[in-house]
Parts: C-alpha cells; sequence; structure tokens
C-alpha cells in the first residue's frame, strides 16, 4: 500500500452495533438500563463490603475489587457507547481511542487475575481450613490485589503498545462500537502479523494462566467436597463456589472466544463484545447477591439501620 499519498489518522469512526435509527434508540435503552444496574449493583456491593463486619473477609475483600473493576470497566464503554447511539457522527478522536483501549485492557486483566485469586481463595477456605487464615492474612490479600492491578496495567501496556505502534493512515472506519485492539489492527496500514501475535500471548498469560489455575483450583475442590462426611458441609462448599464458577465460566468464555480463538465474522465479534463488555459487569454484582447468604443478610441489615437513622 503506498503510504506517502495518505494523511495519519486523528480520529476513527465507530461504526457501532446499527445504522437503523429506530434499533440505535431500542439499543440505548437497552444499554442504559444495563448501565444503571452494573454502577448500582457494584456500588451497592462495594458499600456492603465496607460497612459490614462480617464482610471483612479475603472472599469479599477480593470480591469488592473485583466489582471496583466491573464498574469501571462498563464506565470505560458504555455511557460513549449511548452517546454515539443519539448521534449521525459516531466519532472518536485517536487519543480518545488510546486511552479508552488502554482502560479497557487495565480493567478486563485485572478481572481475569482477581478471578483467579478467588478461586485460589476458595480452594484454601475448602481445602486447607486449618492454614487458611494463617494464611490469607490482610498483607497476603493486599499484595495478591496490587499483583492484580500490576498485572492488568503490565497487559494493557504490551498490548496498547503494540497495537497502537502500527500505522494508521486513509481508512478511519471501525467495525466496533468501542476501541478494542482487534478492530483497530483490522484498520491498521501496515502488517500486523507481529502485533496479533504479542496480543495472542499476553491472552495466554492472562486467560489461559489464570484459567488453568481457576480449574486446577476447582478440581481439588471438587475432591474435597466429595471426600466431606456431611450433606451440610457439600452444601455450603458448593453454595461458596457456585457463584464464582458461574462468573468465571461467563467471563472467561466469552473472552477466549474473542482472543483465543480463529477470527470470527465482525457482527459475530460485535455481539460477544456485547456480553462481556455489557451485559456480564451487571451479571456479577446480581450473581453474587442472589447466590449468596451474607450478602443479603448485610442488604437487610443496611436497609434496617436506614429505618433507624429515620426521624
Amino acid at each position: 500500500m503506498n503510504q506517502t499519498n495518505q494523511t495519519w489518522v486523528t480520529e476513527f469512526l465507530l461504526l457501532g452495533l446499527s445504522d437503523d435509527p429506530q434499533t440505535q434508540v431500542l439499543l440505548f435503552v437497552l444499554f442504559l438500563g444495563v448501565y444503571l444496574a452494573t454502577v448500582l449493583g457494584s456500588l451497592l456491593l462495594i458499600y456492603l463490603v465496607l460497612t459490614d463486619s462480617q464482610l471483612h473477609t479475603p472472599m469479599y475483600f477480593f470480591l469488592c475489587n473485583l466489582s471496583v473493576a466491573d464498574l469501571c470497566f462498563s464506565t470505560n464503554i458504555v455511557p460513549q457507547a449511548m452517546v454515539h447511539m443519539l448521534t449521525r457522527r459516531k466519532v472518536i478522536s485517536f487519543m480518545g481511542c488510546a486511552a479508552q483501549l488502554c482502560l479497557f485492557l487495565i480493567f478486563g486483566a485485572t478481572q481475569c487475575a482477581l478471578l483467579a485469586v478467588m478461586a485460589y481463595d476458595r480452594y484454601l477456605a475448602i481445602c486447607d481450613p486449618m492454614h487458611y487464615l494463617i494464611i490469607m492474612t490482610r498483607r497476603t490479600c493486599g499484595l495478591l490485589s496490587l499483583g492484580c492491578w500490576a498485572s492488568g496495567l503490565l497487559i494493557s501496556l504490551v498490548d496498547t503498545t503494540f497495537t497502537l505502534r502500527l500505522p494508521f493512515q486513509g481508512n478511519n472506519k471501525i467495525a466496533h462500537f468501542f476501541c478494542e485492539a482487534p478492530a483497530l489492527l483490522a484498520v491498521a496500514s501496515a502488517d500486523t502479523q507481529n502485533s496479533q501475535m504479542a496480543i495472542f500471548l499476553m491472552g495466554v498469560v492472562i486467560l489461559l494462566a489464570p484459567v488453568s489455575l481457576i480449574l486446577t483450583s476447582y478440581g481439588s475442590i471438587i475432591l474435597a467436597v466429595v471426600r466431606m462426611t456431611t450433606t451440610s458441609g457439600r452444601l455450603k462448599a458448593f453454595s461458596t463456589c457456585g457463584s464464582h464458577l458461574l462468573v468465571v465460566i461467563l467471563f472467561y468464555g466469552t473472552a477466549i472466544i474473542s482472543y483465543m480463538t480463529p477470527k470470527s465474522s465482525k457482527e459475530q465479534a460485535k455481539l460477544i463484545s456485547v456480553f462481556y463488555a455489557v451485559i456480564n459487569p451487571m451479571l456479577n454484582p446480581l450473581i453474587y447477591s442472589l447466590r449468596n447468604k451474607d450478602v443479603k443478610r448485610a442488604f437487610r441489615n443496611a436497609i434496617n439501620r436506614g429505618k433507624l437513622c429515620r426521624p
């Protein structure tokens, strides 16, 4: 391709999910409802964990971190997508696109790491309860949380660098509703093989490696649960792990399909992105609250405290 006669891209045109005005209005209403549910659910979960002393445990500490990542992850994408649904010219500046890509990768990769740490936490709680509190001290939890956020930053730095180092000239139309690495590589004006390989390797690090840890942890948990002699012990073990396992399947399933499998069509890629970038952050607080007795108890206590504070 002759690049000398083409201008450098200063802004991108996001084609979005649909160009039909009526469909865009329906999508706006859907995205608004999902985003409000995500914000309210995440903030409520964070509030309950911070204010209820019985939730001051390692599991809920990591859950609080996951809620923060969910909230930031969704806020980075959904509000701008909704604005573009109501405007004819769906434009984002080059720097704005770079910032969105960077933040998307930070919060997304942090979620991956947190889910793996949460699986390890459940493994210790069920398979080695005698040493659980000795191992999972406040300092250890803090270091694990810091490591999760640091890994997100590292993955984002690598993927963003290998994506944005490419020249973008001429074509500035991105067949997506936000700036995601695969969609950006599709409009680059140079060979993207090295960048694709780097992103794939980072995917192995932040997707397949945590999945391996999660599978190993839950394999050990299942063996430990099978050996339990009491039915109540088995039910308690499964109840504490069921919510986390459901979140893992929903998040990692769609992320692996998007980043670790052969290229799908643009429409399929957008639909998959809608699920893990928009729907999944809403589902996490619902799954953990509806299936968790401790969270429901903390919620009832918060309501009772609110009633007592009324004049």
